[in-house]
């Protein structure tokens, strides 16, 4: 077996984020999205003693598995490979999946709650980021993901299942509209064209709707009409803004170095376990607004009694999990890096008439050596490279007598729990929770305690 050979195996089985693996000759061969029993086509991408990187080019034969209808962009889009799997079996996979990486860490000692599903499966996205591009060389304007294994073709998801008739009609509005006005995609590796991205936020229960274009500057096309024609949809959420955000910037991410308001405002107001969040165009909220409340509310489970006691909510975001725990706490710190969602932490928290919250803008490692407080409970909600070690030890330092971990990664997640276990912390339970249905994704809650509990 050497590169660029193609070879057939059947899945033997998946490992967490959307990797699989099956075996030839002896030689274990990972692959992304491949499902459990599936016989699969592959091209050997590099090869190192008994172990290869592939990538599938072929389903040969489906799984067992597979035996749910799936959209029209299924197998072409990049997002959603697990569509096609019953969401029980979904769940059981994720759960297992997250299971076998503690144990691959020593962590045996564990009571497992029952891994906790999304209350809907289809529809759920409260947030949508489209990308224009063609989905081949030369091909007519496209608007939507990224095409399954291609950084650069995009595919059209005007029919995709994950997100409501709001953001499919917004999509095709957009699109028909450009594509009439023959305005050009920014091809990223040339850095010419105009059209960049499309990001659509509609909170699940206020139902309103902002619309976020992203462009260059390299034209100045007049695109009050297509403002004008949207007002006009037939819509059942309301559209409360119309952003224009300029992007020069040669990443291919969406940042702003300008951004011009069209129309309305540029927030909306999204409502969780019974407080208001305002949301705007580039802060980071939970994409499944029920599934989050479900976390939310294991969250605050895990915390317990926190009456009269200082809560630690460190990399909150724009501070979502401090505020709704803080009626029950005597004072809540978050700390942030991004000073945007700071900012919007604090206006939620004036908001929701919160008085005991603080919010600090600056990095984990460095603010928490300047709080004089001392935690009672500290909640970590980390990003996917999990805690810095320097940053884990001043947590650790602090002495808290409960510590409540919130993961979106749980291969780093259990390298962070092996050094708190070796500190004196006990897992005391741990839970995992789906946001993602029909992706590899899982969110993982793990309770720690330096008291027997």
């Amino acid at each position: 077996m050497k590169r660029k050979d193609i070879v057939e195996f059947v899945i033997e089985a998946t490992e967490f984020g959307g990797k699989a693996y099956g075996r030839l000759d002896g030689v274990k061969i990972n692959v992304k999205h491949g499902i459990k029993g599936q016989k699969v086509r592959a091209i050997i991408k590099r090869i190192k003693k008994n172990q290869a990187e592939a990538r599938i080019v072929e389903v040969l034969e489906a799984s067992p598995l597979e035996a749910e209808a799936t959209c029209k962009h299924f197998g072409n889009c990049g997002g959603c490979f697990q569509q096609s799997i019953h969401y029980d079996n979904q769940l059981q996979e994720k759960e297992e999946n997250v299971k076998k990486l503690f144990e691959e860490q020593g962590l045996n000692d564990v009571n497992w709650l029952p891994i906790e599903g999304s209350p809907i499966t289809f529809g759920y996205r409260n947030k949508m980021e489209f990308s224009f591009g063609d989905e081949e060389k030369g091909g007519r304007l496209a608007l939507g993901m990224h095409k399954r294994g291609r950084h650069h073709d995009i595919v059209t998801v005007d029919e995709c299942l994950i997100m409501d008739e709001d953001y499919r009609k917004i999509l095709k509005t957009i699109l028909e509209y450009f594509t009439n006005k023959k305005i050009p995609f920014y091809h990223s590796m040339r850095h010419v064209g105009y059209l960049r991205h499309l990001v659509v936020r509609k909170a699940h229960y206020t139902g309103e709707i902002l619309v976020n274009l992203v462009t260059t500057t390299q034209l100045q096309p007049d695109i009050s009409s297509l403002v004008k024609e949207l007002k006009t949809l037939e819509l059942k959420g309301d559209l409360v803004g119309f952003l224009h955000t300029f992007n020069d910037n040669l990443s291919d991410t969406v940042q702003s170095d300008k951004t011009d308001i069209l129309l309305g405002r540029d927030y909306i107001i999204e409502k969780q376990l019974g407080l208001q969040f305002k949301i705007s165009a580039f802060s980071f909220f939970q994409t499944n607004t029920l599934a989050a409340e479900k976390l939310y509310s294991i969250v605050r489970d895990f915390l317990g009694d926190a009456n009269n006691q200082i809560v630690f909510d460190l990399y909150c975001g724009t501070g979502t999990i401090g505020q709704i725990v803080a009626s029950n706490a005597q004072k809540v710190i978050g700390i942030e890096i991004v000073e945007d969602a700071v900012k919007a932490a604090r206006e939620n928290a004036a908001l929701n008439g919160l008085n005991n919250c603080e919010f600090i803008a600056g990095d984990v490692g460095q603010e928490v050596k300047k709080i004089n407080y001392k935690p009672d409970i500290i909640i970590l909600d980390p990003p996917r490279a999990g805690i810095h070690p320097k940053a884990l030890k001043d947590v650790i330092s602090f002495g808290a007598d409960r510590i409540v971990y919130v993961s979106c990664n749980p291969k780093t997640l259990v390298k962070d729990l092996k050094d708190l276990v070796s500190s004196g912390y006990t897992i005391v339970r741990a839970k995992c929770m789906d946001m993602f249905p029909h992706t590899g994704h899982i969110e993982t809650v793990v309770l720690m305690s330096r008291v027997k509990e």
